[in-house]
C-alpha cells in the first residue's frame, strides 16, 4: 500500500505523543527529501508571452529560498508543467500534481482561466492556493485562495475609474473611446462587468460617470491575430481614446494593423500586454498605457525584497535571453504569491493546509507589491492597490496616482 506523504506526517506525529519520541526539527535543516511546490504555466501557447515572465521569477524565487534555508529548514522543488493556455489542461495537470506526485504545496497558473479551472481542484482537496493573476474576484469564494494582485472585490468599477481618473487629468481630456476587448473572462469583467456585483464595467462607467462617447465596441476571440478589420473600425472612428482589453501581444497585433493604415491613436490603454513586446514596437506603442502594482523606481523599492526581486530577475531573465529584462508588475505579482506561501508555511510552521491558511487569514504579509490582508468577505481581495504606468522616453514609467508618479513623469495625452 502506498501511503502519502501526508499520512505518513500524521503517523508520526501520532508516534511522537504516544511514545513521546523527540524528533529532529525540520528547521533543523534535516530533510529527507525536498519541500514540493506543484503548478502549472502556459510555456506554450497564447499566454506563452507573459507566462516566461512568471516561470523565470518563479525559479528565482526557489532559488533565492533555498540559499536561505529553504523553507522550514528544507530545500523546495518547483515543479512546473506546461498547461499550454488551456483551463481543462490546467485543471487536469493540477489533479496530477494533487493526486499522483503528491506535492506538499500549490502555486497558481497565470491566466484568469486558467487559474480559475485549476482553484476549482484545489478547493475540491482542500489545499491552498496562492495565485498572481486572476481577475474573477466575485467568482472566487474559496476562503483558501490568496491573491497576491490586490485589485479589490469589485475591480470592475474600481480599476476603470482609476484609468479614466488618468486620462481625463490633462487639460483636454479625451469625449470619445472605442472599446476593443478579448474574449478572455478577466478582460470581458473589467470592460463589462458581471451580474453578480453592482453594475460596472469600464463601458459603463466611461459614458454614465465621465460623459465619453462610446463610438466603437468590439469584442474578438483569444488567440486573434489578424486584427485589420477592427483596425479599420477604429480608423473610420477615430476615437480619442483607445481601450483594448489586451492581452499578451494582443496590442502588439492591433497596432501593427493600425500602422498598416498610417493611422495612430490620440491616446491608447492595453490591459495585459506582455510588456517588453509592446515597449520594443518603439513609436508605434509610445504614449501606450497600461496597469501596474510595481515597477522599479521608488517607492516601489521600498517595499519587501523589492531591490532583491529587481536583482534576481534582471539576472535570471538576461540568461533566459528574453528581449525584456526589467521586473515590472508581471514578475512582481509572481514574486509576490511566493512570498505569501512562503508566509504561511513559516507562520504556521508546518505544511498542513488548514494552518497555512488560518495564519494567513489572521496575519498581514509584507510583499514587493506592499502589505497584502487578506479578507474572506472581499474574496481576499484587499483594496484594489491598481497604478497607471505610460510609455514615455522609451521606457515604462508611472504616471498615476501622482503620489506614486516616477520623478519628473506625468501623463501625457495626446500622444500625437
Amino acid at each position: 500500500m502506498k501511503f502519502s506523504r501526508r499520512v505518513l506526517f500524521f503517523v508520526l506525529i501520532v508516534s511522537i505523543a504516544v511514545l513521546g519520541i523527540v524528533p529532529v526539527s525540520a528547521q533543523d535543516g534535516e530533510c529527507d527529501e525536498p519541500i514540493t511546490v506543484g503548478g502549472s504555466l502556459s510555456l506554450t501557447g497564447f499566454l506563452a508571452p507573459t507566462a516566461i515572465i512568471h516561470e523565470i521569477t518563479g525559479r528565482a524565487y526557489v532559488d533565492f529560498l533555498n540559499e536561505n534555508g529553504g523553507l522550514l529548514g528544507c530545500p523546495v522543488e518547483w515543479i512546473v508543467l506546461d498547461d499550454e493556455s488551456s483551463p481543462d489542461l490546467s485543471a487536469s495537470l493540477y489533479e496530477q500534481l494533487i493526486t499522483e506526485d503528491e506535492v506538499d504545496l500549490l502555486m497558481g497558473p497565470y491566466g484568469t482561466g486558467n487559474i480559475t479551472a485549476a482553484m476549482n481542484v484545489a478547493a475540491r482537496h482542500q489545499m491552498v492556493f496562492p495565485q498572481h493573476t486572476a481577475s474573477l474576484t466575485y467568482v472566487y469564494d474559496y476562503e483558501w485562495q490568496f491573491p497576491s494582485w490586490f485589485i479589490g472585490l469589485n475591480t470592475h468599477i474600481t480599476t476603470p475609474r482609476i484609468i479614466f481618473d488618468a486620462v481625463t487629468s490633462v487639460e483636454d481630456p479625451p469625449e470619445t473611446i472605442a472599446f476593443v476587448v478579448n474574449q478572455f473572462p478577466g478582460t470581458q469583467n473589467l470592460a463589462f462587468g458581471n451580474d453578480v456585483l453592482e453594475p460596472g464595467g469600464a463601458v459603463l462607467i466611461a459614458e454614465e460617470e465621465y460623459g465619453m462617447e462610446v463610438v466603437v465596441n468590439v469584442e474578438f476571440p483569444t488567440g486573434t491575430t489578424d486584427f485589420g478589420p477592427i483596425a479599420q473600425q477604429i480608423a473610420d472612428a477615430d476615437p480619442d481614446f483607445l481601450w483594448v482589453g489586451a492581452i499578451g501581444v494582443d496590442a502588439n497585433n492591433l497596432l501593427e494593423a493600425l500602422d498598416a493604415l498610417d493611422y495612430r491613436p490620440r491616446g491608447h490603454f492595453y490591459l495585459w500586454p506582455a510588456p517588453g513586446p509592446l515597449l520594443a514596437l518603439g513609436d508605434l506603442s509610445d504614449g501606450a498605457m497600461s496597469v501596474t502594482l510595481f515597477e522599479p523606481f521608488e517607492p516601489f523599492l521600498s517595499n519587501h525584497q523589492a531591490d532583491i526581486m529587481v536583482e534576481r530577475f534582471t539576472a535570471a531573465a538576461e540568461e533566459a535571453g528574453i528581449p525584456f529584462t526589467v521586473a515590472e508588475t508581471q514578475a512582481a505579482a509572481s514574486w509576490s504569491a511566493w512570498q505569501v506561501l512562503t508566509a504561511g508555511v513559516e507562520g504556521a510552521g508546518s505544511l498542513d493546509q488548514e494552518a497555512i491558511a488560518n495564519w494567513l487569514l489572521t496575519h498581514p504579509v509584507e510583499t514587493v507589491t506592499g502589505t497584502l490582508e487578506f479578507n474572506p468577505d472581499e474574496n481576499n481581495y484587499g483594496e484594489d492597490l491598481t497604478k497607471i504606468k505610460q510609455i514615455q522616453d522609451g521606457q515604462w514609467v508611472v504616471v498615476w496616482p501622482p503620489e506614486y508618479a516616477t520623478e519628473g513623469f506625468e501623463v501625457v495625452y495626446p500622444v500625437r
